[in-house]
């Protein structure tokens, strides 16, 4: 029965004994390991002492030790000479006081061992950074500047660098290099820790408030775009190589997307056959295979609409493969592949931003364009719009060869194209015998002439507007047989500058005005099909007739609602809504490291075992008052000795009255009972 009684105590306090538990687990083992003697404590001096101070410790220790009075136990000389060094140079002493760095804690174990094994110890221990890291510093920020230009002028990456550090010296050539590859996309600063207000801001804080850095210095933070505030900004605990810090950036801070490798078996299936036939492939031949620099997957979220990106690893074998098929000598190099048929654009060597964009706004479209609602404006082929001359010209004209993406519309590009480059080439001069081919080429030279290609399985609506005829089916909408009929058609538009001087602005009392007045044809719109033969001055010569009758004939203005034109390609995930503040958007594995950084962080913090022995008393209070009302309340309850005598008489004369009581008629039927039979009537 006790033991009974033992078991069922340990159970009502069972809580207070596990939190005090852990408060002597805490304050007995992990306290201790959180915060080890400081290098202080090792020359029997008070924090934050001066470096007199420090070399006076030093001085007295030594004086005992070389007077015999007392010499060093065990690896006490190793320690008072490595806190000696250490507090002796202001960089180092400065990083230990304010943020608890020391780097170099790996030597006082590498000495030990040695001390161990042989008494002879070679000095200093700590050796200063070889390199002077004034030479390598650029854009360097003070607290007056980060103020004015962090969230002002898009993201930023900042390397907090301390100047007698050796890992920060070791970092230099791999900062200049990310420095150098996030030119364009993103600004690069550093700050030194003596920078005090500001290194302390952008520092971490552990539980109790003070300022540290979990992987020492050098630590990079990112500010995303628009991020003006420490609560906003990133962190990188990563690996310091130059790809590693570039891709964390370019995604992670950027959205940027990334740019897969393809190899030789897969790069026509998987890229090439899977890309817009309306896109340019842009191949990249990599000699190192590191992943795409950040300026190249800025051009590639810029250009999506019109490129498509690949990089592919240059391999010595294979370079007989990929002289044949794009004439690429040696890597590093980029490949603009455009229209079946055309030659493919090779450029070797080495690019930077600025150099890069130039080279894709050259080469970002085909050598016929598609009509899409993303160029037509850019090639003069809207109504709503004006010509590619200018707002001035009245008159323009746009060759269209409509079609189902199929090997004959291929054929018919090439044959477009070379059309165009005849009349771009200026073949066609006054000297010609059929000079009726010259107004195309004037045309063209002009701006006033457009060619291009329409899908008319993808711009359905637009390609039936244009060829309303019984053999539409063949070369507009979903293809419904084998075959299929790319069509030759030219627009001629024409603005009515009269009219549109003498329009009178009207008030617009409906919704429904305001959307017709923004979807109004500026231009009159004539189609002519082209039913010749496929030949290169055949068609030149259909054209100019068109562009000849166009200028001189006085031909009767009207206008048509045209179909808009659909956008053939969907929205990637990098442009789906603005890039926000990445806080609230960290990756699973950042998160899981975040937590568990912190829990390591409030692990070693004093006050865990203080609150863990206040917890203990406050249950066990609550636990021994209840137990105590509890039983209070259940003697209270208890009836004493005259009241049980008086309860058991009670209960004694209602139980003799009860025996004496005569049975209830309705328990047993009377003796003389009998039922009286019932009347035929009744």
């Amino acid at each position: 029965m006790a033991n009974f009684s033992f078991i069922s105590l340990i159970r009502a306090y069972l809580l207070p004994l596990v939190l005090v538990s852990f408060a002597i687990f805490f304050q007995l083992f992990v306290i201790p390991s959180s915060f080890p003697p400081s290098h202080y404590d090792v020359l029997g001096i008070k924090m934050d002492s001066t470096v007199e101070e420090v070399e006076g410790a030093y001085e007295k220790l030594s004086a005992k030790w070389n007077l015999g009075v007392e010499g060093p136990i065990g690896d006490e000389f190793v320690k008072v000479r490595y806190a000696f060094e250490l507090l002796t140079n202001p960089s180092w002493k400065r990083d230990y006081d304010m943020f608890g760095i020391d780097e170099q804690s790996n030597v006082l174990e590498r000495v030990k061992e040695q001390h161990a094994e042989s008494s002879k110890v070679s000095l200093p221990l700590l050796e200063a950074s070889s390199s002077d890291l004034a030479d390598h510093v650029f854009n360097e920020l003070t607290t007056k500047e980060f103020q004015s230009t962090i969230g002002r002028s898009g993201a930023w990456l900042i390397q907090l660098y301390s100047s007698g550090s050796k890992r920060c010296a070791q970092f230099v050539n791999n900062w200049k290099r990310i420095a150098s590859l996030l030119d364009g996309v993103g600004s690069t600063g550093m700050v030194e820790l003596g920078e005090v207000q500001l290194a302390t801001y952008l520092a971490e804080r552990k539980p109790s408030g003070q300022p540290f850095f979990h992987q020492g210095v050098p630590s990079l933070v990112s500010f995303p775009p628009g991020c003006r505030s420490s609560d906003c900004l990133v962190r990188y605990y990563g690996d310091l190589s130059v790809d590693a810090v570039t891709d964390w950036f370019a995604t992670g801070i950027l959205g940027l997307p990334r740019i897969l490798y393809y190899s030789k078996e897969i790069l026509g299936q998987q890229f090439i056959a899977k890309s817009g036939h309306h896109k340019v492939k842009v191949i990249c031949f990599s000699r190192t295979g590191e992943r795409a620099p950040p300026f190249l997957r800025q051009a590639a979220k810029d250009y999506w609409a019109y490129a498509s990106f690949a990089f592919v690893l240059w391999k010595e074998e294979d370079s007989s493969f990929w002289w044949n098929t794009f004439e690429v000598e040696s890597a590093p190099a980029i490949v603009f592949m455009k229209d079946p048929g055309v030659k493919p654009v090779v450029l070797h060597g080495t690019f930077n931003g600025s150099s890069f964009s130039d080279v894709m706004e050259r080469n970002k479209q085909q050598d016929l364009p598609q009509l899409r609602s993303l160029t037509s404006l850019e090639l003069g082929c809207d109504s709503q719009g004006y010509s590619r001359a200018g707002n001035e010209t009245t008159t323009w004209y746009c060759v269209i060869l409509a079609g189902r993406p199929s090997p004959e519309l291929n054929k018919m590009r090439e044959t477009m194209r070379r059309v165009q480059n005849i009349l771009n080439e200026g073949e066609l001069t006054a000297n010609d015998i059929d000079t009726t081919l010259l107004p195309a080429a004037v045309a063209l030279k002009e701006k006033r002439l457009t060619f291009t290609w329409l899908d008319g399985e993808a711009q359905k609506k637009l390609c039936f507007f244009y060829i309303n005829s019984e053999t539409s089916y063949e070369t507009c909408g979903p293809r419904r047989d084998i075959s299929d009929l790319p069509q030759l058609i030219i627009v001629r538009y024409n603005r009515n500058t009269t009219q549109e001087g003498s329009k009178v602005e009207k008030k617009r009392t409906t919704i429904w005005d305001t959307f017709q007045e923004d979807n109004e044809n500026l231009a009159s719109q004539l189609v002519a099909r082209y039913n010749g033969s496929v030949d290169n001055l055949e068609i030149i010569k259909w054209v100019s007739q068109i562009v000849e009758d166009g200028d001189s004939r006085d031909l009767p203005f009207f206008i048509t609602k045209t179909p808009e034109l659909i956008p053939e390609d969907t929205d990637p995930i990098w442009s789906r809504g603005a890039q926000s503040v990445l806080s609230t958007t960290k990756g699973i594995k950042q998160r899981i490291q975040s937590r568990m950084t912190n829990m390591y962080d409030w692990m070693g913090d004093p006050r865990i075992g203080p609150i863990l022995l206040l917890g203990a008393c406050l249950s066990f209070g609550s636990i021994w008052l209840n137990r105590n009302q509890s039983s209070g309340s259940a003697q209270s309850r208890e009836p004493s000795t005259e009241e049980k005598s008086r309860l058991n008489r009670r209960t004694r004369r209602k139980t003799a009255s009860t025996s004496d009581r005569p049975s209830s008629i309705t328990d047993v039927e009377p003796k003389d009972a009998s039922q009286v039979p019932s009347s035929d009537s009744e």
